[in-house]
């Protein structure tokens, strides 16, 4: 499993203080957002929450993606790779240690990409799939040999599928996960918070301030925590309404995300398992309109496809531009039955209210279904893929390939599809840009999903927070780097 949203698990309430909510300490930098993950362990459960709070915070990676999408040094200095692009040579850093005390060698690194491929539940664990071999030449040297060139893997080593995790610490990974990173969990307070303390052993520069996360389940609850001090910064705010209520001494920044809110359609069921009913779908929809409405115009649209504008192979075409009458011209006077299965979220509640009117528009009967966020919609669009249409943020970066794979919920199966994704990892980067080009084009052709935005990430500072980074490259929130005065 991939993705997945922007939600809550439960409320926080705005009249609380900072102190009282999973004992953070006032001192702490505290950032309020959405999405509370049910347990601290990714490699069970799939999902935003759960990488965005640890990655970068508690567990690290071989390389860092930096923002242009290049693998950098991290916890490897440096690395070889063979000329048939089979055979990685990691040469490590010396002197880093989990928070367990435990070194960090190549035989940990060696466990961690083992400990992906054979016991991680999460779906992500398949991109570890490339890797034939990996061993420990010495302490500080890791060789991983793959199956075949891949374009993806070394990328895929910075995100959390790469974390490094301690042998002695996969036991507790749900409450207590251990990391070479610069903190450690002090709390995790189930729907409320989770509680960081700054690590004063940590191998590279410490962070200078406890931090904590805390959990709201809607905008308005958390927007009073910033004002009356509860939280320093608000991560991802979904209702930029708001934003005009807040003095001009906070600080607001919009970022770019790996977000792409997805207008899912079930390609296994009628009426999407034919295309011209799922073309009919894109060219009623106006994303401009649901720019406007529900982000406020501060959404990118991406022409409805499912890449972000900092992949590689966003193409900037406006595959579904909107016109009503072609839609129409595509159903041919049918009026199929569509029951939108619609998660408890504020972005899906807004969003689905028009794209109710712009469907029931062209001829579709539609009908309105919303369902709990997470635990219903994950169990039963998700994992059972007992839906017609959905919608939802699938937040887990360059995730193209996992989202049109056969096995996926959205049922979307093409045999070219699949050989331009494979084409795209084992050919050279330029062959990779284009194989994957061609693979969107023709996602698009079958319309097997239509993208409504790319989702803004909206970060909102007090007074004296400084920082913050509202650009979302991989998978966390950097907490070391954020100060307050």
């Amino acid at each position: 499993m991939a993705v997945l949203a922007v939600g809550s698990l439960s409320a926080c309430s705005a009249g609380s203080t900072a102190s009282n909510v999973g004992r953070i300490e006032p001192e702490s930098v505290v950032v309020g957002t959405t999405s509370a993950p049910a347990s601290l362990d990714f490699t069970t459960t799939g999902g935003a929450a759960i990488p965005q709070a640890l990655m970068g915070n508690v567990y690290e990676t071989l390389v860092l993606i930096d923002d242009t999408g290049t693998p950098q040094p991290l916890l490897a200095e440096s690395w070889d790779v063979s000329e048939d692009r089979t055979e990685y040579v990691f040469h490590l850093k010396d002197g880093v240690t989990f928070s367990n005390g435990e070194r960090f060698t190549a035989e940990t690194a060696a466990f961690s990409i083992d400990y992906v491929q054979n016991e991680w539940t999460n779906g992500l664990a398949k991109q570890m799939n490339p890797v034939r071999d990996v061993e420990a030449l010495d302490p500080l040297t890791l060789k991983v040999t793959l199956e075949s060139p891949s374009n993806s893997w070394l990328w895929s080593m910075g995100t959390l599928t790469g974390a490094m995790m301690a042998p002695e610490g996969v036991d507790k990974l749900a409450t207590d996960p251990v990391g070479t990173g610069p903190y450690v969990v002090d709390r995790f307070a189930l729907g409320e918070s989770i509680s960081f303390d700054a690590r004063e052993d940590y191998w590279g520069e410490p962070a200078q301030q406890d931090a904590a996360i805390r959990y709201f389940s809607d905008a308005v609850s958390s927007v009073n925590a910033l004002r009356v001090g509860d939280v320093d910064v608000l991560w991802g705010l979904q209702a930029p309404e708001l934003l005009e209520t807040l003095p001009d001494s906070f600080g607001i920044d919009v970022g770019t995300t790996n977000g792409e809110v997805l207008l899912s359609l079930n390609n296994r069921r009628f009426p999407f398992d034919d295309p011209d009913v799922r073309r009919a779908v894109g060219y009623a929809i106006d994303r401009d309109a649901l720019n406007d409405v529900v982000w406020n115009g501060l959404a990118t649209d991406t022409g409805g496809a499912p890449v972000s504008p900092s992949d590689p192979w966003f193409t900037g075409k406006d595959y579904f531009p909107f016109d009503p009458d072609k839609a129409r011209e595509l159903l041919r006077g049918r009026s199929p039955e569509v029951v939108i299965t619609v998660p408890s979220l504020p972005y899906a509640q807004d969003a689905a209210e028009l794209i109710f009117s712009q469907l029931k528009d062209v001829g579709f009967d539609v009908r309105l279904e919303t369902v709990e966020f997470p635990a219903v919609w994950l169990n039963q669009v998700l994992q059972q893929a007992d839906y017609q249409s959905s919608m939802i943020a699938h937040v887990e970066p360059r995730d193209v390939q996992q989202l049109f794979s056969p096995e996926y919920y959205l049922g979307f199966d093409s045999d070219a599809v699949r050989r331009d994704f494979a084409n795209a990892d084992a050919g050279t980067p330029e062959e990779n840009v284009e194989y994957m080009k061609d693979a969107v084009d023709s996602i698009m052709e079958e319309a097997g999903a239509v993208t409504l935005a790319n989702l803004p990430n909206i970060v909102v500072t007090a007074p004296g927070v400084e920082g913050v980074d509202p650009t979302v490259v991989t998978d966390g929130i950097d907490l070391s780097g954020v100060t307050k005065r």
